[in-house]
């Protein structure tokens, strides 16, 4: 699935996403140029290669819905493996959330078009 370009493009903005800080799969989508294609960029990150990609980690776990809630069941072993790398990263998860407000990615427009024009 790695050849897939959309996937490339979506892999690209969350490697951007700054440790401490989340996105949703919308603003994912919308900053790979997929707008509207939120669920193309859930499915995606289920194929994330182990190596990441160009020889850096795609940090699929910053990645939340635009409520902030974790996408997996409470509980299951996908969710407290998010949950503990969301931890890890200095992000606080109450319940089965995140505080957008709180911890919410808002890049500066020409860094990201500079970023992801690289």
């Amino acid at each position: 699935m790695s050849n897939n370009p959309q996937y490339e493009k979506i892999w690209k903005v969350v490697q951007l996403i700054p440790q401490g800080k989340v996105a949703s799969y919308g603003q994912v989508a919308d900053l790979a140029g997929l707008p509207g294609r939120a669920r193309l960029a859930g499915k995606c990150l289920g194929y994330v290669p182990k190596d990441g990609i160009n020889g850096k980690p795609v940090p699929w776990f910053r990645v939340l819905r635009s409520s902030g809630q974790l996408a997996f069941p409470l509980g299951s072993d996908s969710f407290e493996r998010q949950r503990s790398l969301l931890m890890d990263d200095g992000i606080f998860v109450k319940g089965k959330s995140v505080s957008i407000k709180q911890y919410g990615w808002k890049p500066d427009l020409g860094e990201i078009l500079f970023l992801l024009d690289n």
